[in-house]
């Protein structure tokens, strides 16, 4: 019976590993879709916000509530995951608890601290299901809100809630068999879970034992289950947060970059450069319309977003009534990737399947509402930044399409022929002041 357990683990881990595995390749191919990305900067100060705010949670503490309940969640997942590397063992050796005789006392401190984590996660996520689906909380109710995303958050909770009461309960009937059956290793007194020790007293051996494998073959499964689950949720996060931050911009917010083909080109008219000997190379397209005319890292922050509406909230451009929503952008260009990556696995035409990111998934309206301001970036917790992708997409329809609003074009003349967004001359430009005393 134990082989054939043996066995059936380390059939379910391999199909587990095999189907992560495939699912981050094809993430890695939907990234790979941008264009390339150069990093530049102090890479000290790359890892250096990595620490600090991916694995710090720095800018989650601006909301102090929702973060300390985050934090548990946060530590628990890292720490109670260290658990996990005993149910493999255990589950490809046939042993049961397979460190503790080497750890001996320290061994029944961790495993307080797993139960203490444990107890933390589950109430943390039932207070995170009373606001959302309770209280209500306003950034979770927007429109791009629909029903899938609304569901992901609470199945995720919910698996949470689940997974953490399986560890207990597999430990206190683990406890109780402890007395019973020399095969179970004693672990010492375990503050939480002793406290539903009284459910399972009176039951006998036989049915303890099915709760307490059931309990661990239940929660080995659902690690395995939410690890694969996770690569199709916005709980990608929790993996992508790391790099995202490392990557991200770490000029001042307020700098928006320029397409270098067109710097160079007003150098040259300015006679700021020297002319080149040969022949510059086309431009190719101003901006973006598709998914492929973004960076790799705008397609990265996409997968990263947490969906949190954070940025939402803090938009002025949202807050106002217009249509504008940054959570809406990188769940648009997330949702763009997967429908695009979907039909290249099958075969399809990919890209060129009459749709684009621009019109299709995410309107003029949208775009012409954002006033650069930034804030959106400041709120984001894992410093994604929605304004360079609406920024790549003004560029399509202002340079590409000449679709910006009459308002915006008369500017933009303006500025090309009087350097100033006003019509006279700029020469005139202090006339206002001559009669001043």
């Amino acid at each position: 019976m134990a082989v054939l357990q043996q066995i059936v683990f380390i059939i379910t881990l391999a199909a587990a590993v095999f189907l992560i595995r495939k699912r981050v390749l094809r993430i890695r191919s939907n990234i790979r879709l941008g264009k390339d990305f150069e990093v530049t900067g102090d890479s000290g100060q790359r890892i250096k916000n990595t620490m600090l705010i991916a694995f710090g949670q720095q800018k989650m503490f601006k909301k102090f509530i929702p973060a300390f309940l985050h934090f548990f969640i946060y530590v628990g997942f890292l720490v109670i995951n260290l658990e996990v590397l005993e149910f493999v063992v255990d589950g490809a050796l046939g042993t049961h608890r397979v460190f503790a005789p080497y750890l001996g006392g320290l061994y029944n401190i961790l495993m307080n601290v797993f139960e203490f984590l444990a107890v933390a996660v589950l109430l943390a996520c039932v207070i995170f299901l009373l606001r959302r689906n309770v209280l209500k909380v306003a950034r979770f109710q927007s429109a791009e809100m629909t029903q899938w995303p609304r569901m992901d958050a609470n199945l995720i909770l919910v698996i949470e809630i689940v997974l953490m009461t399986a560890i207990l309960t597999m430990n206190a009937t683990d406890q109780i068999l402890q007395t019973r059956d020399d095969h179970y290793t004693a672990t010492g007194s375990l503050l939480f879970s002793s406290f539903i020790i009284p459910l399972f007293q009176n039951l006998n051996t036989t049915t303890l034992v099915f709760i307490e494998r059931f309990a661990w073959w239940f929660h080995i499964i659902g690690i395995l289950g939410f690890a694969l689950y996770v690569t199709y949720s916005k709980h990608l996060h929790i993996f992508m947060a790391f790099p995202n931050t490392y990557f991200a911009k770490l000029e001042p917010k307020g700098h928006i970059s320029n397409m270098p083909v067109v710097t160079n080109e007003v150098k040259s008219m300015l006679g700021l450069t020297a002319t080149p000997s040969v022949t510059p190379a086309e431009p190719g397209r101003f901006g973006a319309k598709d998914i492929n005319d973004l960076s790799w890292n705008n397609l990265m922050a996409a997968y990263s977003c947490t969906e949190c509406g954070r940025c939402t909230a803090e938009c002025p451009a949202n807050i106002t009534g217009k249509k504008l929503s940054p959570r809406k952008i990188m769940m648009d260009t997330r949702d763009r990737m997967e429908e695009v990556g979907k039909s290249l696995q099958a075969g399809g035409p990919g890209l060129n399947d009459g749709k684009t990111l621009l019109n299709d998934y995410i309107t003029k309206e949208e775009i012409n509402a954002c006033t650069s301001c930034n804030a959106c970036v400041e709120a984001c917790p894992v410093l994604i930044n929605p304004l360079e992708i609406i920024l790549e997409l003004r560029r399509y329809v202002a340079m590409e399409e000449s679709g910006s609003p009459a308002q915006w074009n008369s500017m933009f003349q303006n500025i090309e022929t009087s350097f100033a967004p006003w019509k006279f001359s700029s020469a005139d430009r202090f006339n206002w002041a001559k009669d001043e005393k």
